[in-house]
C-alpha cells in the first residue's frame, strides 16, 4: 500500500500519519482499502485528459462522441453543421476517465470552408492532449481533410485516424485508402452501430496521458491569474484600464470590441496580478459571427486557465439568463469567483431595491461567491476588488484535515441524520477531502444521501470552515461492507 494519497495537487496529499488514521476508518466499517484508495484518487485528480474529435462536417463525429460517452447527449442530424458550438463530455474506458469535445462545423460559405474549419480544429487541437480526427470512408480523402491534417502534424498532438462508417468487410478497403494522409493506421468503424469502436479506444487511451500537466492551480511562481468575464459591454475592458491605472486596452460604447483575451501584468493592492481581459461571451455565437464565435471559444480557454474568475454583471440592467450561463461556466470550470457589480453609481435606491431582489432569486445557488459593487468608468470602490479576490482564493485552496473533517461529520450525523426513506436511514461513515483548488471531498457512506442532504452538508461545510468564494465539489461512495472486524 502506497504511503500517500496522491490526488493531483500539492495541498491534496495525505500525509503517512493522517492517512494511517484515514485508512483506519475505512477498516473499521468494513470498506475495501483498494477500492476506498481508488475513489480518493478518482474525486481528488486535476483537470482530465482531454481527447478532441475533429473532422468535416456530417463524418459522424457527434454520433462517434454518443459511442464514446455510452448514451445519447450529443446532437445528431443526417445534414452538416448541426453542432457548433464545442460541447464537453466526460467519458470512461476500461476504468480510465477523461474528457471528449465535440467539435462543430461551419455554415456555408460564411467566412469560407478552408478558413473556418482551420479556426475550429486549430482551437480544439490547442485545447486537447490527443486528437480523434475522423473521416468518411465512404467519401475518402478530401481537400478539408488534408489540410486538417497538416494543422495536426504542426500542433504534434497524437493523433487517432477514424475511418467512420465502416459497416462491414466490404468497407475495410475504403479505410485502407486512408493510409495516404500520413497518420498512421486507420481505424474503420461504425459510429452508429457501434462496430470496431473497443479497438478505437484502446488506441485513444495509448494516446491520452495518464495524468494531464496541472495548468492552474499548482504553485507556478508568477503571478496569480484573474479572468475578466461577462456579457458584451458590461464594462471589462474599462475595469482592466481602471485597476491598471492607464488605457490599457481599447474601450469603445459598441459592444465586441475586445476579441482576443488580452493578458496583463498589474500591480494591485502591493501585488503583481495577471488580469485576462475576455471577449463578451454572446447568447448565441453562430458562425455567421464567424469572430465573435472564435473569441467566445478563445473565452473559455482563458477561464479554464485563470485561478480566479470575476465576472462583470451590468448593475443597471436585470440579471439575466446570460450572466447566469456565464457563471455557471466558471463555476463549472472550478475557478474562485468574484461577482462585480458595474456601474454602481449608475444605480438610484429603486433600482439597488430590485436588483438584491434580483440576486436573492437568479443567484441562489451562488450565496458564497464573493461579491463587490464597483464603477468601472469612476474607479468607485476599486479598492476592494483585490481583498475579495484574495478571499476567493483563500477558500480555494483551504483544506480541512482529516481527523477534524470526520469530527465534523459525526457532528452532523448525530445532530441532523438522513431522512428515513423506504425504510432504510443512509449515514455518512466517513470522509477525507481528496483535494483543493476547488476543494473537493469524498464521503463515504452506508447509502444513497439524496441532493438536498448533499446540499446540507455543503452548507454547513461552508459555515463551519469559511470556503468563500469557491465552489465545493462533494462526491459520495457508497460501498458493500466485505465483513467487519470481530
Amino acid at each position: 500500500m502506497n504511503d500517500q494519497i496522491h490526488t493531483g495537487d500539492e495541498h491534496g496529499a495525505l500525509g503517512d500519519a493522517e492517512y494511517a488514521e484515514f485508512m483506519q476508518l475505512a477498516a473499521e466499517e468494513g470498506f475495501d482499502p483498494e477500492e476506498v484508495e481508488d475513489d480518493i484518487a478518482a474525486a481528488g485528480h486535476g483537470p482530465l485528459p482531454v481527447l478532441a474529435v475533429v473532422g468535416r462536417p456530417n463524418v459522424g463525429k457527434s454520433t462517434l462522441v454518443n459511442r464514446i460517452i455510452g448514451r445519447r447527449e450529443a446532437v445528431v442530424e443526417d445534414k452538416p453543421g448541426v453542432t457548433r458550438d464545442r460541447v464537453t463530455y466526460e467519458a470512461d474506458w476500461n476504468g480510465r476517465r477523461f474528457k471528449v469535445v465535440d467539435t462543430g462545423g461551419w455554415e456555408q460559405d460564411v467566412l469560407g470552408i478552408d478558413a473556418s474549419v482551420a479556426l475550429q480544429a486549430e482551437f480544439a487541437i490547442e485545447a486537447a492532449d490527443a486528437v480523434v480526427f475522423v473521416v468518411d470512408s465512404k467519401v475518402g480523402a478530401t481537400d478539408t481533410d488534408e489540410a486538417v491534417v497538416k494543422l495536426l502534424r504542426r500542433s504534434g498532438k497524437p493523433v487517432v485516424l477514424v475511418a467512420n462508417k465502416v459497416d462491414g468487410l466490404s468497407g475495410e478497403a475504403d479505410a485502407t485508402a486512408l493510409w495516404s494522409l500520413g497518420l498512421g493506421e486507420p481505424h474503420p468503424v461504425s459510429a452508429l452501430h457501434g462496430r470496431g469502436t473497443g479497438d478505437m479506444l484502446d488506441a485513444v487511451l495509448e494516446a491520452l496521458p495518464e495524468a494531464p500537466a496541472q495548468t492552474f492551480g499548482a504553485a507556478l511562481g508568477g503571478p496569480r491569474r484573474i479572468a475578466l468575464i461577462g456579457r458584451p459591454n458590461v464594462g471589462k475592458s474599462s475595469l482592466l484600464n481602471k485597476v491598471a491605472g492607464e488605457e490599457r486596452v481599447v474601450v469603445n460604447e459598441l459592444a465586441g470590441t475586445t476579441r482576443d483575451p488580452v493578458d496583463e501584468l498589474i500591480e494591485l493592492g502591493g501585488k503583481t496580478w495577471k488580469f485576462v481581459d475576455t471577449a463578451g461571451i454572446r447568447r448565441r455565437v453562430h458562425l455567421q459571427e464567424g469572430a465573435d464565435y472564435y473569441a467566445s471559444l478563445r473565452t473559455a480557454a482563458a477561464v479554464e486557465k485563470a485561478e480566479v474568475a470575476v465576472v462583470l454583471i451590468d448593475a443597471s440592467d436585470s440579471i439575466s439568463v446570460q450572466d447566469q450561463r456565464i457563471i455557471t461556466m466558471a463555476v463549472e470550470a472550478g475557478r474562485a469567483l468574484v461577482i462585480a457589480y458595474n456601474k454602481w453609481d449608475n444605480l438610484d435606491e429603486e433600482r439597488r431595491f430590485y436588483l438584491e431582489r434580483e440576486i436573492e432569486r437568479d443567484l441562489v445557488q451562488i450565496p458564497w461567491a464573493m461579491r463587490v459593487n464597483v464603477s468601472a468608468r469612476t474607479g468607485r470602490h476599486m479598492e476592494k476588488l483585490v481583498p475579495a479576490i484574495e478571499t476567493a482564493l483563500a477558500g480555494w485552496e483551504t483544506r480541512i484535515p482529516t481527523g477534524r473533517l470526520n469530527a465534523f461529520l459525526g457532528e452532523i450525523v448525530a445532530s441532523h441524520p438522513h431522512p428515513i426513506r423506504g425504510g432504510k436511514q443512509p449515514r455518512i461513515l466517513f470522509g477525507t477531502q481528496a483535494g483543493t483548488k476547488p476543494p473537493r471531498f469524498v464521503l463515504f457512506a452506508s447509502g444513497f444521501l439524496e441532493a438536498g442532504y448533499r446540499r446540507f452538508i455543503e452548507r454547513r461545510l461552508r459555515e463551519e470552515f469559511g470556503f468563500e468564494g469557491t465552489p465545493i465539489h462533494l462526491s459520495v461512495r457508497v460501498r458493500e461492507k466485505r465483513g467487519r472486524k470481530k
